[in-house]
């Protein structure tokens, strides 16, 4: 049975799925502060917090689980800054709560959601594993620390994991059935669809002045199904042998926040208005990663290199959450 921590939230949810899909037994843990019981439709569900240990022990002692999916991290960069005591006790301490009961309870098997936030302003694109990590602000922080523990982790009690960098996530289940869907939301895509829809007037760009072709900032978008399946890649990877790691997780290319926003029009249909922002603090020009360790060790192919196909998916999935 394989636990997925957070497996309520936009990429646990279709882990979860593409999980029980193949026959796998699941179990999604999540105290639902940020997931949504909507989105865990396979599997059992089980509320609960990292915070209470003895709660994670009953987990584990009810469940026979051979294997840890993680995602159960705040994730707003902002919100990190102004109230760092907030990510390091949930990003940190209640990872080390978990870590704690997987050693007690004999559990080897470790997949952690990390970001490409650890190597903060890249020094060269496309960005490879071994680039420094020099995280800009407390949520990029607290996950290079967890990624350093865990490497202690493996070498001293054997506990052998796969830590990802995901770059952006994006699109949906290709059935709509599930999909991003935050509170706050924050992600491009979702708040260029609330527009097409009418819920807000306006999508801001946050400057148009980067040294970039079109001035806008240019990111690698994953999809999350692609995501999903480099997750069980990598739990089939440590189950085979494989020695704890990294890898990046990328679409390889990038695209810019004015295409975005232009591929939108075209797949929705809509005029989806614009404004010209101010710059936002610590928002490098490019990022766009290299995922090719994650293809020859992993064999890690991405099924949606098309900007325009993740997109649809992700306007799908949109219109089926707002009923239009």
């Amino acid at each position: 049975m394989i636990l997925i921590v957070g497996g309520a939230g936009y990429i646990g949810s279709h882990l979860n799925k593409e999980l029980n899909r193949r026959g796998y037994e699941t179990v999604v843990f999540d105290n639902l502060s940020h997931g949504h019981i909507e989105l865990a439709k396979w599997g059992t569900f089980e509320p609960g917090d990292l915070e209470d240990i003895d709660n994670l022990r009953a987990l584990f002692r009810k469940y026979p689980i051979e294997a840890v999916m993680h995602f159960a991290a705040f994730a707003y960069v902002g919100e990190s800054v102004d109230d760092p005591q907030k990510y390091y006790l949930n990003n940190l301490k209640n990872t080390l709560n978990l870590l704690q009961v997987m050693l007690e309870e004999g559990v080897k098997y470790f997949v952690f959601s990390s970001t490409c936030s650890t190597y903060g302003d890249p020094m060269e694109i496309p960005i490879t594993e071994d680039h420094p990590q020099k995280p800009i602000n407390p949520y990029g922080k607290a996950k290079l620390m967890v990624e350093e523990i865990l490497k202690d982790y493996s070498h001293a009690y054997g506990l052998r994991h796969v830590s990802l960098r995901y770059f952006n996530a994006a699109g949906a289940d290709p059935d709509a059935e599930i999909g991003e869907w935050h509170d706050p939301e924050t992600h491009l895509l979702p708040l260029i669809f609330d527009v097409a829809i009418g819920i807000r007037n306006h999508v801001k760009i946050f400057g148009t002045d980067y040294d970039t072709p079109d001035g806008t900032c240019i990111r690698d978008y994953i999809h999350v199904t692609d995501l999903a399946e480099a997750h069980i890649l990598a739990l089939d990877y440590l189950k085979n042998g494989g020695k704890s790691d990294v890898f990046n997780l990328g679409n390889g290319q990038g695209f810019s926040v004015s295409e975005v926003i232009e591929t939108a029009r075209k797949v929705t249909k809509k005029d989806i208005k614009a404004i010209e922002w101010d710059r936002r603090p610590g928002d490098p020009p490019v990022l766009v990663g290299s995922s090719k360790k994650a293809e020859k060790i992993l064999k890690w192919i991405p099924k949606y290199k098309d900007l325009s196909k993740i997109i649809e998916t992700a306007w799908n999935w949109h219109k089926r959450l707002h009923k239009i």
